[in-house]
């Protein structure tokens, strides 16, 4: 098993018409044997996507797009790569790719393939199934902009509590109210 995985660096580049600066990022281990497909799932999941309804699309450096063909109800572009089916051996070392996903709020992604393979049971300590981030960093915006539950895109923050924590339930020992002379 030495050696024989890719470790591919992904940065949020944009998304919801905002440039991202600093980039948050993740570090993915692949086999060469998982799926585009299965890529663009972990990548959603490791940057907090929670509504996975929408399509996504890689372009690699060649201009060739991968994306699942099967969601565009017998009507993708002509030219089109199947991101279920086509694997990640196509990648080589120091290869850099996009990735988008949701094609009105554009989350776009730079993917860049490390120079040199990992041994997945070295880096992660075992042999995942599926693609998985092992290394991240930044802020992650919420995918539809939201900042709190209810949040509308219009309203003013809610005012936190006078007493932070005070509104816990007194699961743990410094949530909750307190006790007098504590």
């Amino acid at each position: 098993m030495a050696r024989t995985w890719l470790s591919v660096r992904v940065e949020l580049v944009s998304g919801r018409g905002i440039d991202l600066w600093p980039r948050p990022g993740r570090v993915f281990a692949v086999s060469r044997s998982h799926a585009f497909g299965q890529f663009a799932d972990a990548i959603n999941l490791a940057f907090a996507r929670w509504d996975l309804a929408h399509m996504h699309m890689f372009t690699m450096a060649d201009q060739a797009q991968i994306t699942p063909l099967e969601l565009w109800d017998g009507e993708a572009p002509e030219g089109r790569i199947d991101s279920a089916r086509t694997k990640l051996s196509r990648l080589g070392g120091g290869e850099q790719f996009a990735y988008v996903f949701d094609f009105g709020d554009d989350w776009a992604h730079l993917c860049t393939v490390a120079e040199s393979r990992i041994d997945p049971l070295e880096t992660l300590g075992g042999l995942p199934a599926e693609p998985t981030p092992y290394f991240g960093w930044g802020e992650l915006p919420d995918q539809y902009g939201r900042r709190w539950d209810g949040d509308d895109g219009e309203s003013a923050a809610p005012k936190p509590p006078r007493r932070p924590l005070a509104d816990l339930p007194p699961l743990l020992p410094w949530w909750g109210p307190r006790q007098r002379g504590q």
